[in-house]
């Protein structure tokens, strides 16, 4: 069993005393204290850097004696492959650290997946001794409630660049384009486009990057229209495929950012009767189940969630044992998986 050091606090100031100090009402300072949204960001920093001058913890205190073996996860939603696999290598390593593990789901509505309303007093009412976020993301007052409780955190693959200190597991996203993109090129496609998730998530800008550069570093031309978005939504993907298919030159060869939306993608293929590879090829990205159970199988890049989950819950014991990893960042490598649904471009005259 993991326990996590606990120290005694001598009493400190009570939320009036802040409230006074910050120049706000005592319910303000709660809402701050709390995480809530509805707070203007230059009330939330006066509040902020209060309780931080007066040393203000709030009871119940963060207590990992309470529940020493207890760590929360919390998912973007609990019914798809991709929070499968993240569970799957959670398990195992909350197994190999005698752990108790408590899943929780990003509500709709919440905003990109966020946890609801109300989880930092669960969290603080369990006394979980830490938590893994598989999310779109946290906002800044809720990174500003969990370092103010000292409550120990990994986000797994944050969409977005994560605040000074906050620790971070993900894999090679830029590494993985490039992989992607060099496959396609390396059968002899020139005309390859790209279909991608959303333009400010890390691992989206990421991905693309690695196409433009593998496309760079073999001199073929980049082609403005070539790059569409499509926000890592299935439906969405199927309408930018159609788009790229009424080119007047349209590709012979698509990378699509995720397996999710690469299904989107043989939609639009279906639809007008074309067929992969012969017609076009498509390279994945993730390795999802579906990639595999999809006719012809996908040709894709793996992104090992299962490992990034046992690896942030790895460095999530050793912060709670006290410890501070040597960086906040980790990455995991990807690599290429070579199915069935790429091929070499058809010959001139058959396209």
């Amino acid at each position: 069993m993991v326990r996590a050091g606990s120290t005694s606090v001598a009493p400190g100031p009570t939320l009036a005393v802040v409230a006074r100090e910050a120049g706000v009402s005592v319910p303000t300072a709660s809402k701050v204290v709390n995480g809530r949204e509805d707070v203007a960001p230059e009330t939330r920093r006066r509040v902020t850097e209060a309780l931080d001058r007066l040393g203000y913890v709030r009871r119940p205190r963060f207590d990992a004696a309470r529940a020493p073996g207890l760590v929360d996860v919390v998912v973007h939603s609990l019914d798809s492959s991709r929070s499968g696999a993240v569970l799957h290598g959670v398990e195992e390593a909350a197994h190999e650290a005698g752990l108790e593990v408590l899943v929780s789901a990003g509500r709709p509505g919440t905003g990109a997946g966020r946890p609801e309303r109300g989880w930092p007093d669960k969290l603080a009412a369990r006394g979980s001794s830490g938590v893994l976020f598989s999310l779109a993301g946290l906002s800044p007052a809720q990174h500003a409630w969990l370092g103010h409780r000292r409550i120990p955190y990994v986000l797994i693959d944050p969409a977005h660049e994560p605040p000074p200190g906050a620790v971070s597991v993900g894999t090679a996203n830029w590494q993985g384009g490039v992989t992607a993109t060099e496959h396609l090129l390396g059968l002899g496609h020139e005309r390859v486009a790209v279909i991608a998730g959303q333009r400010r998530r890390m691992c989206g800008s990421a991905r693309v990057a690695g196409y433009r550069s593998a496309l760079a570093s073999a001199g073929v031309r980049q082609r403005p229209e070539y790059v569409r978005h499509a926000g890592f939504d299935e439906t969405t993907a199927r309408l930018r495929m159609l788009e790229l298919l009424d080119l007047p030159e349209p590709p012979t060869a698509v990378f699509v950012c995720s397996d999710r939306m690469a299904l989107g993608v043989y939609a639009a293929l279906a639809e007008r009767g074309l067929r992969v590879p012969d017609d076009m090829s498509v390279v994945g990205f993730d390795d999802l189940p579906e990639a595999r159970w999809v006719a012809p199988a996908l040709t894709t890049v793996r992104q090992p969630l299962s490992e990034m989950a046992a690896t942030a819950l790895r460095l999530l014991v050793r912060m709670m044992q006290g410890e501070r990893p040597e960086g906040t960042r980790t990455e995991l490598s990807t690599r290429l998986v070579r199915r069935a649904s790429t091929a070499a471009p058809p010959a001139v005259g058959e396209d």
